[in-house]
């Protein structure tokens, strides 16, 4: 499992701080409530995704259109899922994490959000391993991957955030659109990956 420390420790550059707290507050979020579709778009840009962002939360009103980004997520998914090279002992772990993906799109598509920010995170987490290999169950994983290249380490420890996120009581209590912005976060970074 990769955990990252809260985004006030030295982990995150200074200058990606600010929204990080916004987005995962460090004593979470009151009952009902969730990140603001503005934070959420704030944090899309520092990934580098945020126009693409902004098109896929505007999408979400017309159920065609977020079809047509969910089939897209779904194929380059699968895609980094199977261009991945692995030891040979992991091909098991990467057909299981290839089986997930359509569970996740399901959720998604139900609009059980709660549910598709669990799947999402275990998708992540598996797809970490893939990446990084046991280095991404370490603690410092997330500043390990910063210094590689600061929007993916920024990716990886938002990964880590939602995780510990879902295990929150406010997830299940959040309204679908705060869920939705945290959700549409990852899947539009992973479409563009």
């Amino acid at each position: 499992m990769f955990t990252c420390p809260p985004c006030s420790s030295k982990t995150l550059p200074k200058e990606y701080r600010a929204v990080a707290q916004q987005l995962f507050p460090q004593n979470g979020f009151p009952a009902g409530n969730g990140p603001e579709l503005e934070t959420a778009s704030a944090f899309a840009a520092l990934l580098g995704v945020g126009a693409e962002y902004r098109k896929l939360f505007d999408a979400q009103t017309s159920e065609l259109a977020l079809k047509k980004s969910l089939v897209c997520f779904q194929n380059n998914l699968d895609l980094l899922i199977q261009k991945t090279w692995v030891e040979k002992a992991d091909e098991e772990r990467k057909g299981k994490l290839l089986d997930e993906v359509p569970s996740l799109v399901a959720a998604i598509e139900y609009h059980d959000y709660p549910r598709a920010l669990e799947e999402f995170a275990a998708i992540l987490e598996g797809l970490a391993y893939l990446f990084f290999g046991t280095q991404s169950q370490k603690d410092d994983f997330a500043e390990y991957v910063l210094r590689i290249d600061e929007q993916l380490g920024l990716f990886w420890w938002y990964g880590g955030q939602l995780k510990a996120a879902c295990g929150a009581s406010w997830v299940q209590q959040a309204q679908p659109r705060s869920l939705q912005a945290l959700l549409f976060l990852g899947i539009c970074y992973l479409t563009n990956f």
